[in-house]
């Protein structure tokens, strides 16, 4: 008796992890810091040089270790600050007289040392802060346009750095990106007129033919064959409805979400499974998992059709029999998680990144017709971008995908 094949395993599971948290800017080796430090670094180095050679010069001027240049051959001395033997050899006096001199210049060397020392922390410490003051300055340009690229970041093309000024090299790149931003203010704005132009052009004449082909379908007197035809136009015409609104939508939400709103992905992902729910019931696929309240700033619309999407592609890419859907919501590392997990036919992980672009499948089941029009994952992806996070897909050990949508709070 044959022995049945093993089942297919999935390939090795690709890590992934949260994004992590931008440095703080005090950590962050920008620019400015690393001005101050060189120009800092220079200045305590020149200061240390010059320090050491005015001490080589003092201590060369003062002829510290040399003898005195004169000699007691009789009478007494009195010092308060030497100690002098007050009977003894001129030979003995003089070697304690000589001992005292040497021992008060270098206290005189070591005062000059450790005044000098002071004086070069705090100068040092000025010369670090005006050299940070000087950077600043210095980079303001690059600052100016560094907050004008964020704004432009933000789909808001009309603003333009302008930057004042000497003609130099900063002043120059500031007027190359003020003429860049123009031509992309430009291209975006004939964009949107070619996506409202295209939404109203493509979708007239589809309306048309699915009214008529209504019309001719609800005639009684219809033969059979010409109520087949009807019906197949009927669904290639639905197809083409779909098509066009992907296409659509994918053109729309590839900018970035002006207007943000308080949502709840939870009450999002609940409803798209109310939308796929009936659809689930006719291909026997369970949809379950828990969905703890996750409530980011975004567009509601948009982020249904991401759930939507997700959703709709695991219910129908699934197994004959006893399939299911699991999709949850929740709080992690400081971002909302939509995950959408699935069973279904082994995917390679060679073929997921072919998964997000637009009218690509996989080389298997997913070629059929009646699964979409392969631009679902690529809505997804472009939406999440928009909103400013990412979605991951990766194999799920026994078949299927897990996908994971995370954005910021």
């Amino acid at each position: 008796m044959p022995t049945a094949p093993a089942p297919p395993t999935a390939p090795p599971k690709p890590t992934w992890e949260p994004k992590q948290q931008e440095p703080a800017y005090w950590l962050r080796p920008t620019i400015r810091i690393r001005l101050t430090l060189l120009y800092g670094g220079m200045f305590l180095i020149a200061g240390i040089l010059l320090l050491s050679i005015i001490y080589m010069l003092a201590a060369q001027a003062l002829h510290v270790g040399s003898e005195l240049p004169f000699q007691i051959v009789n009478g007494q001395v009195r010092s308060d600050v030497c100690n002098l033997p007050e009977k003894a050899s001129p030979e003995a006096f003089n070697a304690a007289m000589n001992s005292c001199v040497n021992h008060q210049r270098q206290q005189a060397l070591d005062t000059l040392l450790n005044r000098s020392l002071l004086a070069l922390v705090g100068l040092s410490v000025i010369a670090f802060a005006f050299g940070y003051a000087m950077a600043g300055r210095v980079l303001s340009p690059l600052g100016r346009i560094t907050r004008t690229a964020r704004r432009v970041a933000g789909t808001d093309l009309s603003r333009r750095i302008e930057l004042d000024g000497p003609d130099d090299e900063l002043k120059e790149l500031a007027d190359t990106f003020d003429e860049m931003l123009d031509r992309l203010e430009r291209a975006f704005t004939a964009q949107q007129r070619f996506v409202g132009n295209a939404s109203h052009e493509l979708r007239t004449p589809l309306a048309i033919n699915r009214t008529l082909l209504e019309v001719h379908l609800s005639d009684p007197q219809a033969p059979p064959e010409l109520k087949q035809l009807g019906k197949t136009l009927l669904a290639t015409n639905e197809r083409s409805e779909q098509l066009v609104e992907g296409l659509l939508l994918l053109a729309r939400s590839d900018n970035q979400i002006v207007e943000r709103k308080p949502v709840d992905l939870a009450e999002v992902a609940s409803r798209a499974i109310d939308q796929t729910r009936g659809e689930a019931e006719e291909r026997g696929v369970e949809i379950r998992g828990e969905r703890a309240p996750a409530v980011v700033q975004g567009n509601g619309v948009l982020l249904e059709r991401i759930a939507l999407n997700l959703v709709q592609n695991a219910v129908r890419y699934n197994v004959p029999e006893e399939g299911w859907v699991e999709v949850t919501t929740e709080l992690q590392g400081g971002q909302a998680l939509l995950v959408v997990s699935n069973t279904g036919p082994v995917v390679p992980a060679y073929e997921i990144d072919n998964l997000f672009e637009p009218f690509r499948r996989l080389r298997t089941e997913r070629t059929g017709s009646d699964k979409g029009v392969g631009l679902g994952l690529s809505i997804a992806r472009s939406v999440a971008r928009a909103h400013g996070g990412r979605i991951i897909a990766e194999p799920r050990e026994g078949g299927g995908l897990v996908m994971r949508v995370s954005l910021p709070v």
